[in-house]
């Protein structure tokens, strides 16, 4: 059930927008904002306030990276796997972080600190290779800044 303040601030959405559902995407923002990410109910609940079906919602929430449908860490790590980030240095980036975390693409840590993703495109060809935390950007990240990094987010 979405909380009164998610649904305030979906109704203000709502007001700067043609359809209802072209908010769609900021609704679930709003959503994980609170929440952390955004669970199927949420997605049930949301879609009924944007008169749409939850399929459809459901469809906007995982074509954007940024949705997160599963529980996540309270932060996302996203590290780019573009060919440009690829050839950059990609793959002993990817290493330090899972060995200093110990996870995989896809796991977060046990004490629920990070999350690991991949992510198609940072759009920062220009400093790969690149990983974002949060809303973070990064790059080019070699493997010895990585502790750095990391050691910003508590």
């Amino acid at each position: 059930m979405l909380t009164e303040q998610e649904k305030n601030e979906i109704t203000a959405e709502l007001a700067h927008c043609a359809t209802k559902a072209s908010a769609s995407i900021e609704a679930l923002n709003i959503v994980q904002r609170n929440r952390g990410w955004v669970s199927d109910e949420a997605v049930y609940d949301v879609a009924q306030m944007l008169n749409m079906t939850p399929d459809e919602l459901d469809a906007v929430a995982t074509f954007y990276s940024f949705i997160f449908r599963r529980p996540v860490g309270k932060h996302v790590i996203l590290v780019c796997d573009s060919i440009s980030c690829w050839v950059m240095g990609y793959n002993p980036l990817l290493d330090i972080l899972k060995q200093r975390m110990g996870i995989v693409f896809g796991e977060t840590t046990q004490d629920k600190r990070f999350t690991l993703l991949p992510i198609s495109c940072l759009g920062a060809c220009d400093r790969a290779p690149a990983m974002m935390v949060d809303e973070d950007l990064y790059g080019p990240v070699t493997p010895e800044m990585v502790e750095g990094i990391l050691g910003k987010y508590r």
